[in-house]
């Protein structure tokens, strides 16, 4: 399996959009906010699509994973990546927990939640990785960084 990051402007969705017509390709957008800007391209997204997301305390998990399933009602959303500062399986947890119908009663270093909804629970199941020092992880499987190139448009990092 292979994940490809995409670092790209908001004014480069045919660009992302091609690519992830061959490939699984997770998006971080360079100068906007990824969800806004991954939503926006829903027209020129012809496959499915991932968001790449850092979550910390100016952007919580709890706030990402609204985003996540308000992103996931208006593109074909399979994947999302957490990035953090530090403790990204807590934030991830988190986000995971969120991503459900069911009332969330959680708690972990990050963030406590009693009796949280974040409905309707996407529609197709999303897969989460975490980010850990050039690693994607996710249950029994990491992806490591194996290259990296830049574009006139973004930088490509492929993990496999």
């Amino acid at each position: 399996m292979e994940l490809l990051r995409v670092v790209a402007g908001r004014g480069h969705a045919a660009e992302v959009a091609v690519l992830a017509g061959s490939t699984d390709v997770v998006v971080r957008c360079a100068d906007a906010d990824t969800v806004l800007a991954v939503a926006s391209w829903r027209e020129a997204l012809v496959s499915d699509i991932g968001v790449w997301l850092v979550v910390g305390d100016d952007y919580p998990a709890q706030l990402a994973a609204r985003d996540v399933k308000t992103l996931a009602a208006l593109v074909s959303l399979s994947r999302v990546v957490v990035e953090a500062a530090s403790l990204v399986d807590q934030h991830a947890d988190v986000l995971e927990a969120l991503l459900t119908d069911d009332e969330v009663n959680f708690a972990n270093d990050v963030a406590t939640l009693r009796g949280a909804y974040n409905r309707p629970a996407p529609q197709l199941p999303i897969d989460l990785w975490r980010y850990r020092e050039g690693q994607l992880v996710r249950r029994a499987h990491t992806l490591d960084l194996v290259r990296s190139e830049s574009r006139a448009w973004g930088e490509l990092s492929y993990f496999a």
